[in-house]
């Protein structure tokens, strides 16, 4: 039964509004814009900033539109002298202890609090200024993020998201009234306690105040000498992303212009992080198979089931601070990202006949944890690190800003070969569940020889926004090899957000599952909702990246990674065969056990 309406009046204009409907979402649904700061649409309300505020007619004070729901015969003003006097006095109380360099500010452009500013026109300064007598720090320390105080606005948003969508409480709240500051653990660094770099916090950010450590210069210096051979790999979300930053519409496939700016920025060979990652499904896939006749035939005790994916470099340090025990269910492979990088520094150098120290290897990822995970050192395998530098996705868009380049005018160019082919199951890896599906396509195939019983190979169970999904794939009339497994139910799970990766290892943990496949996504929506991705990012944005991602799967002429004609090359003429001793060597690894204080 649908709840009777309530009559509003908003600006004087007559409305039908549904019961528990905010202020701020009766204006948007009829057109009119409230500014925000501390309010996002991933995050539960907090009513921290008051830029929101709006006059209820019979009410002596303002009211926060974002956290007042509308009631019967309520009279709004959402623009009179009085709300717009406060909003305006508002902004310029946050701008007098804002370190407001906005030139040289890493979100100059796309900086909420500056935005606000301009509208409002904000020309003189009515306060005191305070920065002078602020004892403001920079936390330069960690690889992926930097945290300046200076630039907060305490919206809390980052203590919000760190809380809810991630579960992990790396920011905090400390002090009172003037001395309020967002801070971690005894005020340690970042990189000091137990944030797992995912980014979020940056992405929801409204100022400067949470950034990614860029290193765009030094591949500019990189691509500029003469005596190094760049090489450059993309993910698949940042192909879903890019577009955003220069002037597409969310959801946009920008895949074929993002390779031609690529060249024209001067990298020596354009390749696909989705070649590692159709070679990552192989390795993983026979890993998985390995552990199941392991645990099934030989009852092998040891044996540490579920097996969970090993892609996402958050989902990793998150298990290595909260849930050390459970390190053995990791996967060993390396992310597709560090097999590329391995490779790169042996298997393409010798086919290239060039000095691995004379190769600079970059990515371009939709993480900023991939910084993190380039600089561990168990990431040496090749005998040189195997990735150099990382960029975020908005890191390379704003090189190809800054070479002149008009991104939609660009003809669509193709990835060069040797580890740039790749397939549709390598282009999934982007979306929640992705991995999931891309692992299921190739082991169901491997031990029946037929496809998986889905239609177009779309296992739907696993795709979609929901925080944790689980399905089961009924293994019947297998290969004689694989016979052990006739009946078996293959039971898997899918976890995108680390709130949501504690609530499965919870449930592993008390004995209430019994998987035998897992996948865990540190980022909302997986990858193409990454740190590193376009702000803003919301739940709208990711299902059109989502979408977006499905498409270009449904595009490809190959869309299972065992069938990638280059990956097969590979295991000819370097591998020889998955899980072999030059694989275990160069693409698989063992995590570390981290406190969580």
């Amino acid at each position: 039964m649908t709840a009777k309406k309530i009559n509003i009046t908003l600006n004087g204009y007559n409305l039908k509004i549904d019961p528990g409907t905010t202020i701020l979402d009766a204006a948007k649904m009829n057109n009119i814009n409230i500014p925000t700061l501390c309010y996002h649409k991933d995050l539960c309300v907090a009513g921290n900033c008051r830029v929101c505020v709006v006059e209820v007619a019979g009410q002596k004070r303002l009211s926060a539109a974002c956290a007042t729901p509308v009631e019967e015969g309520m009279e709004i003003l959402t623009n009179s002298l009085k709300v717009r006097n406060s909003r305006k006095h508002i902004i310029e109380l946050l701008l007098a202890e804002h370190n407001a360099d906005c030139t040289k500010c890493y979100r100059n452009g796309n900086c909420e609090l500056q935005e606000l500013a301009s509208e409002y026109k904000i020309m003189t300064q009515e306060f005191i200024e305070l920065v002078p007598y602020k004892t403001y720090t920079i936390d330069m320390y960690s690889p992926s993020i930097i945290k300046d105080d200076s630039k907060c606005i305490r919206c809390q948003r980052c203590v919000r998201t760190c809380a809810e969508l991630q579960g992990v409480n790396a920011l905090t709240v400390s002090h009172k009234g003037d001395k309020m500051k967002i801070t971690t653990f005894l005020e340690k660094p970042m990189n000091s306690v137990v944030c797992t770099n995912c980014g979020q916090c940056v992405n929801h950010c409204p100022t400067g105040a949470l950034v990614e450590k860029n290193y765009i210069e030094e591949v500019w210096e990189a691509i500029a000498n003469p005596d190094k051979h760049v090489v450059v790999q993309t993910a698949p979300a940042v192909r879903v992303g890019l577009g955003e930053e220069l002037g597409f519409e969310p959801g946009s496939r920008t895949t074929g212009k993002m390779v031609a700016a690529l060249k024209r920025l001067g990298f020596d060979s354009v390749l696909d992080t989705d070649f590692t990652a159709d070679l990552t499904i192989v390795e993983e896939g026979t890993e998985l198979l390995t552990r199941l006749k392991k645990a099934l035939v030989d009852k092998d005790e040891s044996v540490k089931l579920p097996m969970a994916t090993s892609c996402s470099p958050g989902w990793i340090k998150f298990i290595e601070h909260m849930y050390p025990e459970y390190l053995g269910n990791l996967s060993t492979c390396k992310s597709p990202q560090q097999m590329f990088g391995a490779l790169v520094k042996t298997y393409y150098a010798k086919a290239r006949n060039l000095e691995p120290d004379k190769i600079v290897s970059v990515s371009i990822m939709p993480c900023t944890a991939k910084k993190f995970e380039a600089s561990r050192p168990e990431m040496l395998d090749s005998g040189y690190r195997d990735v150099d530098y990382v960029l975020t996705t908005r890191e390379l868009a704003i090189m190809i800003k800054q070479a002149g380049l008009n991104f939609m005018a660009l003809e669509d160019a193709k990835f060069d070969r040797l580890m740039g082919e790749s397939t549709g199951a390598g282009v999934i890896f982007g979306a929640t569940g992705g991995v999931m599906e891309a692992a299921l396509r190739t082991a169901y195939e491997i031990v029946t020889g037929r496809d998986v019983p889905f239609k177009n190979l779309e296992i739907t169970p696993v795709r979609g926004m929901e925080g944790v999904r689980e399905t089961s794939i009924k293994i019947e009339n297998p290969k004689p090899e694989w016979a052990f497994l006739d009946g078996v139910e293959l039971k898997c799970a899918v976890a995108h957000g680390l709130v949501n990766a504690k609530k499965v290892m919870d449930a592993i943990q008390s004995g209430q599952s019994d998987f035998h496949f897992v996948e865990i996504m540190a980022c909302p929506g997986g990858c193409l909702g990454g740190g590193g991705q376009p702000i803003p990012t919301n739940p709208e944005i990711r299902q059109k990246r989502a979408q977006a991602i499905y498409a270009e799967d449904a595009a490809m002429p190959i869309r299972k990674s065992h069938e990638n004609p280059e990956v097969q090359k590979l295991y000819r003429d370097f591998l020889k065969e998955p899980l072999g001793e030059l694989s275990h060597r160069l693409l698989h690894t063992k995590y570390t056990r981290r406190e969580r204080f």
